[in-house]
């Protein structure tokens, strides 16, 4: 049983957090001073207060420095478990192979989808081990995106920080450098932060300044979690079947380049509906 007075002060972090007692809603705050920490809890039996208030400072808490790495391994090491014991089917093989074999592609897809596309590298690799080039991850040059680089990493993945929406100037130079070295960009159009499914200018931009196709590709899993985040990311859980797909390249026009961006955006659908509905989502 756990009681205490209407303010009652102890040191401690600033966190505020809803909790349910059982006869007893409430929240619990933690605010942080400079010589000490301090809690003050209010207790009500009826006006509940909602549960859901966890999130207000855990971000910051997640931004620091010394933790980023920390968080950055446990996730990149549950991905890792979470994808290996997944059993994958690969649609589209034919347009794949160019791919494993090393020639320079732009492989892109929409964001919900980036946790499971790992799996397309590592496909590559088993295909021809000794040909698969680089791959480079095009993410936001934000501490999330330096975060999301970090998981990456842990698969063999290079990341070039400057993402397709904001930014584009420096993602466009970074990627063409990339592209003219031979080496492959993966690129997700509508991160980092959407709108959901919709393609911003700077892959058609890459595509066409390159002379570098774009690969369509996408991937579903029958066990998984949906974030209820802008994107809607979709995050794998052990033990499940897996799709891959990948649909035919896109060579995009230095001139009227613009227009070529309705078509990559509804491929990249495509091939996202096609591995929801190959893997029964």
């Amino acid at each position: 049983m756990f009681r205490c007075r209407e303010d009652d002060a102890v040191t401690l972090t600033q966190v505020k957090l809803g909790f349910r007692w059982p006869g007893c809603n409430g929240h619990l705050t933690l605010g942080l001073g400079q010589a000490s920490l301090r809690v003050a809890m209010r207790f009500g039996k009826r006006r509940p207060t909602p549960i859901a208030a966890v999130g207000c400072d855990m971000k910051r808490i997640f931004r620091i420095p010394v933790v980023q790495p920390v968080l950055a391994w446990l996730v990149g090491s549950y991905l890792m478990v979470a994808l290996r014991t997944t059993r994958w089917d690969l649609h589209g093989s034919d347009h794949l192979a160019p791919f494993a074999s090393g020639e320079v592609v732009i492989a892109a897809f929409w964001h919900e989808r980036l946790a499971l596309m790992p799996m397309l590298w590592m496909k590559a690799q088993i295909m021809q081990p000794t040909k698969a080039a680089n791959i480079y991850m095009l993410v936001s040059q934000h501490r999330d995106g330096r975060l999301i680089g970090s998981i990456l990493r842990r698969f063999g993945v290079q990341v070039v920080h400057g993402s397709s929406g904001g930014g584009a100037v420096t993602a466009v130079r970074r990627a063409m450098a990339l592209l003219q070295d031979g080496q492959q960009v993966a690129i997700t159009p509508d991160g980092p932060r959407g709108p959901r499914r919709v393609a911003a200018s700077g892959v058609a931009q890459i595509a066409a300044l390159s002379g570098v196709s774009i690969l369509p590709c996408s991937a579903q899993i029958s066990r998984r979690h949906v974030l209820r985040s802008w994107d809607q990311m979709v995050l794998p859980l052990p033990f499940g079947r897996g799709v891959l797909v990948c649909e035919a390249p896109i060579p995009v026009p230095r001139q009227g380049w613009e227009t070529s961006l309705p078509m990559i955006g509804t491929a990249l659908t495509v091939a996202a509906e096609r591995a929801d509905q190959l893997c029964g989502a």
